[in-house]
Parts: C-alpha cells; sequence; structure tokens
C-alpha cells in the first residue's frame, strides 16, 4: 500500500497489487495491458519474489521488474535472473521513482 500511495502520488497509476508472489503471476498473466514496471518484493507467501521474477520473465522476457530487499544477499540472484534494477531497503523513495522514469523513458 505505500508504494501504491507514494506512485500516485508522483502520478503514476497502480493497476494491481499483489498479497503474494503466485498471485503475482497469476496477476501479470491476467493483465491485457501488461505493466510499464513491476516492483518485485522479495519474501512474500506460497512463492518468494525470486520466484515470481523467474515466472513472469518466462511468460514476458521483456518485463520490466524492479526487486526490492532487504536481503542484499538475493541481489546478486534477482539481477542475474533478469531484474533490471536492486533497491535495497530501505531505500529513499526518489530513488525508486527515479528508477521508474528510468525504465518508463520519463
Amino acid at each position: 500500500m505505500l508504494y501504491e500511495e507514494l506512485l500516485e502520488a508522483y502520478g503514476f497509476e497502480v493497476i494491481g497489487i499483489a498479497k503474494n508472489g503466485e498471485e503475482a503471476v497469476s496477476q501479470y498473466q491476467s493483465f491485457k495491458v501488461k505493466p510499464d514496471v513491476i516492483i518485485m518484493d522479495h519474501r512474500m507467501p506460497i512463492k518468494t519474489g525470486i520466484e515470481a521474477t523467474e515466472e513472469i520473465l518466462q511468460h514476458d522476457k521483456n518485463a520490466k521488474i524492479i526487486f526490492a530487499s532487504a536481503d542484499g544477499a538475493v541481489k546478486e540472484v534477482a539481477l542475474s535472473i533478469g531484474a533490471l534494477i536492486f533497491e535495497e531497503k530501505p531505500f529513499d523513495n526518489k530513488t525508486l521513482i527515479g528508477d521508474i522514469k528510468k525504465l518508463v523513458g520519463k
């Protein structure tokens, strides 16, 4: 919910929020118009962010994923499987917004 409030405050539209990794994959697959950027958390129930990222990228190699985690040990894995940016928590909101703008070309 914090991401949603932050993104909307900066003029972005949030089209989905998943409560777990399995839901993230399911939602992504169901979107007719894919989101410009996905913010993926690492620690989630059912499927981790790593597992969800892998599945999403198997279905759409062009998905733009920002991986967010307080566990810096997963940074290398997240980036190696295809996440474009790794944000180590806690991170500055302006950094996140800047990275999103960079990915969407704004």
